[in-house]
């Protein structure tokens, strides 16, 4: 039924209906432009549709009305849609049971449909350049509003678009405007909505078309709809051969420092990098003028043979004396470090006997103690006896 709507419709333009012609074609139902019926009635009875927008004449007074009131492209507004008290028949279908707010940006969809947009005029929707969602109204009018088989050749151009917009009432859902279109073609859900469906025969022909596409730019499917396209991949090429650029300039010109500094000691100020281990000033070296020789030549003056070497520098000469210097120091450093290891076992041997002679000390406190309270405990109870006696003298 909807293959045989679409055929009457597309053969019904005839030549004025085609793409060369500034008039654009519609399929679908003309009254409520395929919209879900809850969400156009919504729209109809909104106060903004019917008393702000109605004022807006033009299509330039929507295009910045788009501009500045649209900020998702959800169909209803944040938490206006209740649908948790919906049970029987109606729970969990769309478009069924209580509305909600209606959004501008659906506010305004329909109303760029009552304006009957031309081509050029969807273009410009399309390609501006202020905000993303004046484009995506524009993508989502093309879904709407033209035959299955012109999706493809109106998306196929914005299928690598990387600008990126947050589709999701209050934010948190980011994509990209080639994700968006990927999707327009290849899904039929919308948030809490339903696009017109697609023919089968129309949709096989869409993927095929969108295979040949990435084959064709070298890309996955995958990277297609997760917005990675290959021009991302091409951009972090490009850096990573940006960031190694400098690195290889710099030390190429560090080997082009050295050469310039060769050839002008080596030739006079001649010019050009000398080569071959010559070309590298000697390490702490500070008079080199006596080593590098003046000449017109290719090479130095003096000839790379071992006989024509220049001296050592005078650095080296007194190295046995600092040697000599540094194993006297070395010695007395031992010498103060033995003497600071004989101290510390002299102290630590000191420590443990004044401890020996401590403990020492406690055991034969302990033995007094120990004396002195056998005897007190004997000597009282040789009073107590004597006390006993007495009385028992007494008592008789």
């Amino acid at each position: 039924m909807v293959d045989e709507e679409y055929s009457a419709s597309s053969s019904a333009g005839g030549k004025k209906m085609g793409k060369q012609h500034n008039t654009l074609p519609f399929w679908g139902n003309e009254t409520s432009m395929n919209l879900n019926p809850l969400i156009l009635a919504n729209i109809q009875s909104s106060s903004y549709f019917k008393v702000h927008l109605f004022k807006l004449k033009t299509y330039h007074e929507v295009v910045d009305e788009i501009y500045y009131q649209v900020k998702h492209m959800e169909p209803w507004e944040r938490g206006s849609r209740k649908t948790s008290g919906q049970t029987g028949m109606c729970g969990g279908v769309r478009g069924v049971g209580a509305g909600g707010i209606v959004s501008t940006a659906y506010c305004l969809l329909y109303k760029l449909y009552t304006l009957r947009l031309t081509r050029k005029q969807v273009n410009g929707l399309l390609n501006h350049t202020d905000s993303a969602y004046i484009r995506a109204l524009g993508f989502m009018y093309l879904r709407y509003t033209q035959p299955p088989a012109d999706l493809y050749d109106w998306y196929e151009d914005y299928l690598q678009d990387e600008e990126e917009i947050d589709v999701k009432a209050g934010g948190g859902q980011v994509m990209t405007i080639g994700q968006m279109v990927y999707q327009f073609m290849t899904k039929l859900d919308w948030f809490s909505t339903l696009f017109p469906r697609i023919p089968v025969p129309i949709q096989k022909q869409i993927e095929k078309k969108i295979e040949q596409y990435c084959r064709e730019q070298g890309i996955t499917i995958n990277q297609l709809s997760s917005g990675r396209s290959a021009s991302a991949n091409n951009a972090g090429a490009h850096n990573a051969a940006a960031q190694a650029g400098p690195v290889a300039a710099g030390a190429g010109g560090a080997t082009g420092d050295y050469q310039d500094y060769g050839g002008d000691r080596g030739r006079g100020g001649g010019g050009g990098g000398g080569t071959g281990r010559g070309a590298y000033p000697p390490m702490n070296y500070h008079d080199d003028r006596d080593y590098y020789a003046t000449s017109s030549s290719s090479s130095y003056a003096r000839s790379s043979r071992y006989e024509d070497c220049p001296p050592p520098p005078p650095q080296y000469a007194a190295s046995s004396d600092r040697e000599k210097e540094y194993g006297s120091r070395s010695e007395r450093h031992r010498s103060k470090h033995k003497k600071k290891h004989k101290h510390r076992h002299s102290s630590r041997s000191r420590s443990r006997s004044r401890s020996g002679s401590r403990s020492h000390r406690s055991e034969r406190y302990g033995e007094r103690k120990r004396e002195d309270y056998e005897r007190s405990s004997r000597h009282r109870h040789e009073d107590h006896h004597h006390h006993y006696e007495d009385r028992e003298r007494r008592y008789r």
